[in-house]
């Protein structure tokens, strides 16, 4: 009998799995699937490692728990991310039938649960259910850290290779 847990303990676990992404260079998202109080599924991003625009968190967190229950359909099953899912991976959640979309940080350059669209709002055949802000600050600082730092590299290459000519 699994003891339960409850939503910020399921995010510092993507959390886990975001400062995983980031000591590869990737945009630091992580998330996990849980069924009955299990995690069954963990994805981080690894779009630059991979050079494939599919993996995100989300969707390598989905392939994993649909080969542990042997099937696409994620019923009963809670999705955490530190970032709101985009179009394609909040598609992936819906096709999924994952039960819960429990996100950290808001996106609203591509947020597909209420910062850009609602995809869950549109007429589709399941509709999850949205918890936003669990560990915001947590979930946000990670990204703005990250950004912050691509950035300040970038602006000391172009320097440095403005010095060179």
């Amino acid at each position: 009998m699994c003891e339960t847990r409850n939503d910020e303990f399921y995010m510092r676990e993507a959390l886990r799995l975001a400062e995983k992404a980031e000591a590869l260079g990737e945009a630091p998202v992580g998330c996990v699937i849980v069924k009955d109080g299990e995690i069954i599924g963990r994805g981080y991003n690894l779009r630059e490692s991979s050079g494939n625009p599919l993996t995100h968190a989300e969707i390598i967190a989905i392939n994993e728990a649909s080969a542990k229950v042997k099937s696409f359909r994620l019923c009963d099953c809670e999705l955490y991310v530190t970032l709101e899912p985009c179009p394609m991976c909040a598609g992936a959640c819906i096709n999924s039938r994952v039960e819960r979309v429990i996100f950290g940080a808001s996106d609203p350059k591509a947020g597909s649960c209420g910062s850009v669209i609602n995809l869950f709002e549109l007429p589709y055949n399941h509709k999850p259910e949205i918890t936003g802000g669990v560990l915001r600050d947590e979930c946000s600082g990670i990204l703005s850290r990250f950004f912050l730092s691509l950035r300040e590299r970038n602006k000391a290459r172009k320097k440095a290779k403005s010095e060179e000519v």
